[in-house]
């Protein structure tokens, strides 16, 4: 049975909700006074905070990065919904045990995360070929070292809410090349390691990575990457919505409701993967062609 919150933690957490937004305001007007003095126009004069690319890169969103994209969102998604349903679940409804292997035994819960993992591994890799194989890696893969003075240039900018001048179809800011990167090439990879050691599927005669080093890493690269997707998403739609959308689901330079209408059926795919997440019986199907499932009786 869940606990109710009282009216004495509704209204602490609408005070701390409040204190956010107050200290929010705070660092933009701080950030606004500091970008007005003339140490810092000189510097944002020197570094507008645009991302170096080269010049043979074509413009324009690939159709493959605009089918990863969502394949990545939504598997995404579903790490996170699988992830958060291992962690706090008391009771498994249900067992998958491997039919080659029979002491390898799961819930069906952390059969689903593991599932999802494998298919966003896949997914990451057939973007990662594309990417260098049609030569799109340099809008991610930063070419220059003043990709760091161009990302504080930018991320002073966004706080101050005098938005960066940047056109996300030719290329990104440097801010933004150096997240993705770090996306990419980095938490993705902690994500994918951390995760296949904390899994039944790991080797037990490979010892040298501890499983605590593999929990201490995993779950704050999950948070690390849903505080990238609430930004993300926030500064999409904070920036010209209709013009970023269609340039990422529509594949078009131009502002029209082409790519919001693509976004917004992408999102409806991606709560019915959220709801059918919680029911065991329709994970059951998929997970019944790798292995035995037994649902367990619910009282």
């Amino acid at each position: 049975m869940t606990r109710r919150p009282t009216w004495i933690q509704v209204v602490a957490g609408l005070f701390a909700a409040a204190a956010l937004v107050l200290i929010a305001w705070c660092v933009v007007f701080a950030t606004r006074a500091l970008v007005a003095t003339e140490p810092w126009q000189a510097f944002l004069t020197r570094f507008p905070g645009d991302g170096a690319i080269l010049e043979q890169t074509a413009p324009g969103i690939p159709a493959f990065v605009s089918w990863t994209h969502f394949l990545n969102a939504f598997f995404l998604v579903m790490i996170i919904r699988t992830g958060l349903r291992v962690r706090h679940e008391k009771r498994a409804g249900g067992l998958w045990t491997s039919r080659r292997v029979k002491k390898r035994r799961m819930s069906l819960a952390l059969w689903a995360h593991v599932a999802v993992d494998v298919l966003w591994i896949l997914n990451g890799i057939v973007f990662v070929v594309l990417l260098f194989a049609t030569g799109h890696w340099a809008r991610i893969v930063p070419t220059s070292w003043e990709v760091f003075p161009n990302a504080l240039s930018a991320l002073i900018q966004y706080v101050s809410l005098d938005w960066p001048t940047h056109n996300g179809w030719a290329n990104y800011n440097a801010l933004q090349q150096l997240s993705y990167f770090a996306i990419v090439f980095l938490a993705a990879p902690v994500a994918a390691v951390t995760g296949y050691r904390l899994s039944a599927f790991w080797p037990k005669t490979w010892t040298w990575f501890p499983t605590e080093l593999a929990k201490r890493l995993h779950f704050p690269t999950m948070l690390f990457f849903v505080a990238f997707v609430v930004v993300h998403v926030g500064l999409v739609f904070a920036t010209g919505a209709l013009r970023n959308l269609n340039h990422m689901y529509g594949g078009q330079d131009a502002v029209s409701w082409t790519g919001f209408w693509i976004f917004a059926a992408t999102v409806v795919v991606m709560v019915v993967g959220w709801i059918a997440a919680r029911r065991d019986p329709w994970i059951a199907k998929p997970a019944a062609r790798t292995g035995d499932v037994r649902l367990m009786k619910t009282k």
